[in-house]
């Protein structure tokens, strides 16, 4: 940091020193992404990432809530909170930095981009800043912000020796991906839910292009009004229930609130390695639009699944009961 200004060198730990407050847990990362985009609406990523992190956060509780419990040990439970929790501090540690320094250019009106290095972000991330800075184009910035995004967890978190064995190839997240439970929902105040299933999680190409469909789902010009008024007006605690208390049938609380069921856990980075070095960038991620043929409306989706969970618990205990005699 010697070679930065000392304005530079102060702009560099005010990042820091925010990044790290806000990567506190689930709920503090989807608070700050929704503010900056409330700030920065140009940058629609911020809006998305909110939204699929408030998805993270019922995935995490759902662990805890009245199903997962009887169907998976607490070891499985707990190593697949970790890898929620570890994939989104990942995220949020690379590219909370780069959208801080992308406000802080647009305030002295003056491009920042040369600190990015500093962050240890993706030679490929850093050209794209530079891309929009000159160009404004919204759509490609969001294409290559998924891509980045889905790149920095892929060897960490979906290749990482432990999650790989006990959760990738588990029985437990082939069954989960094969009967699409893994769904990113966006909820209305109206009790609607729209969004896409991910099937094929391990895929880096399925994963980017459930990201770009995403995207285009959240900013589809008659939906938007409703997401963002549902994340303006609802509280983000983690629990499922924060979508279901706007259905139109009853519903109770069956999952429980984040902070009152998992701890806060120390990260730590011990590697940081460019993956845009090694790895192609393929020209269908950043250029072409989403690949989409399924329906968008997921609300009669979404009871039939929860059904399907309910029956399964149901086989697991009468399995349980027959067992004993």
């Amino acid at each position: 940091m010697n070679h930065f200004t000392i304005q530079e060198q102060t702009i560099v730990r005010q990042i820091q020193i925010e990044t790290n407050k806000k990567n506190r847990d689930n709920i503090t990362r989807t608070e700050a992404y929704f503010n900056y985009f409330k700030k920065n609406p140009d940058l629609i990523w911020s809006f998305l990432a909110s939204m699929v992190s408030r998805n993270g956060g019922w995935n995490m509780c759902d662990l805890e809530g009245s199903i997962f419990p009887e169907i998976l040990d607490p070891q499985t439970r707990k190593l697949l909170f970790l890898t929620y929790e570890r994939a989104n501090w990942l995220i949020f540690q690379d590219v909370f930095p780069q959208l801080l320094l992308y406000q802080y250019s647009t305030k002295i009106n003056r491009s920042m981009f040369h600190l990015l290095p500093y962050f240890n972000v993706s030679k490929f991330i850093q050209k794209e800043w530079e891309h929009y800075w000159k160009g404004n184009d919204q759509v490609k910035l969001t294409r290559a912000l998924i891509i980045n995004e889905q790149n920095v967890i892929q060897k960490p978190v979906i290749e990482h020796p432990v999650y790989k064995k006990r959760v990738f190839h588990s029985m437990i997240f082939s069954f989960q991906d094969w009967l699409h439970f893994s769904c990113v929902l966006f909820p209305t105040c109206g009790g609607e839910l729209y969004g896409a299933s991910v099937s094929g999680f391990k895929s880096i190409s399925k994963r980017i292009n459930l990201g770009k469909r995403l995207s285009t789902i959240l900013f589809d010009q008659r939906l938007f009004p409703y997401f963002y008024e549902f994340a303006e007006n609802t509280t983000h605690t983690g629990s499922r229930f924060d979508y279901e208390q706007y259905f139109k049938t009853n519903s109770k609380r069956e999952t429980p609130f984040l902070r009152a069921t998992f701890p806060v856990i120390k990260h730590h980075r011990h590697q940081i390695n460019d993956w845009s070095l090694n790895r192609h960038v393929s020209p269908g991620w950043l250029h072409f639009p989403a690949a989409n043929h399924h329906p968008i409306h997921l609300t009669d989706w979404y009871y039939a699944k929860k059904y399907q969970l309910q029956l399964l618990l149901l086989a697991k205990q009468t399995l349980n009961i027959k067992k004993k005699f």
